[in-house]
C-alpha cells in the first residue's frame, strides 16, 4: 500500500485542516519533485502542490507527497502494484492537474474523478503556472476551461458553447 502524507496549513481560529475553496477559485494540482517548481511526469511525481486560484491570486492548500511513484522509463507497473489510484484519490476535489507528462490509463482515471489533466512541455516554477492560471481565469478562458469551470461551480463560466 502506497503512504500518502499531507501537509496542510491550519487557521487555529477555524481549526480547519483544509480550508474550504473560496468563492470563485479554481483548485489545481502541479507535480513536483522540490515542490518549487512543476517538474514531474504524474505517475512519478512524488510531491503535489495543491493551490485554490481566483481571478486576484492564490494560496496554497496543501503538499500531498507519496513513497512508492513510477521511475518514468515507461514500463507498467507489477500486476497488483496500483500507484496511480491513491493518487487520483489524494487529489480528489482538484479541478485541474499540471505535470510533464500523463499516460494514458492515467489520463482516464484522472478524467474519470473530473480532474483535468494539463500536460506541460516543459519545467517552470510553480509561481509561474499560478500566475498563468490566474491570467486564464481573468481573461476569456479557453472553451475547455470553461467546461471545467462550470462542472467546478467557478465564477460566471459560460456552459454554452454554441460561439465556439
Amino acid at each position: 500500500m502506497t503512504a500518502v502524507r499531507r501537509l496542510s496549513l491550519v487557521d487555529t481560529e477555524a481549526g480547519e485542516a483544509k480550508p474550504e475553496r473560496p468563492q470563485g477559485a479554481v483548485r489545481i494540482a502541479i507535480a513536483s519533485r522540490d515542490m518549487k517548481s512543476l517538474n514531474a511526469h504524474f505517475g512519478s511525481a512524488p510531491k503535489f502542490a495543491v493551490y485554490d486560484v481566483t481571478k486576484d491570486g492564490w494560496s496554497f492548500v496543501e503538499a500531498i507527497t507519496f513513497d512508492d511513484t513510477s521511475d518514468e522509463s515507461g514500463a507498467h507497473k507489477t500486476e497488483g502494484d496500483d500507484r496511480i489510484t491513491p493518487k487520483v484519490e489524494a487529489l480528489t476535489g482538484c479541478h485541474l492537474l499540471f505535470c510533464l507528462a500523463i499516460g494514458g490509463p492515467s489520463a482516464a482515471k484522472v478524467v474519470g474523478a473530473k480532474i483535468h489533466p494539463i500536460k506541460v512541455p516543459n519545467a517552470s516554477p510553480i509561481e509561474e503556472v499560478l500566475e498563468r492560471t490566474r491570467t486564464m481565469l481573468n481573461g476569456a478562458p479557453p472553451p475547455w476551461l470553461r467546461k471545467v469551470l462550470a462542472e467546478a461551480g467557478v465564477g460566471a463560466a459560460k456552459a454554452d458553447f454554441e460561439d465556439d
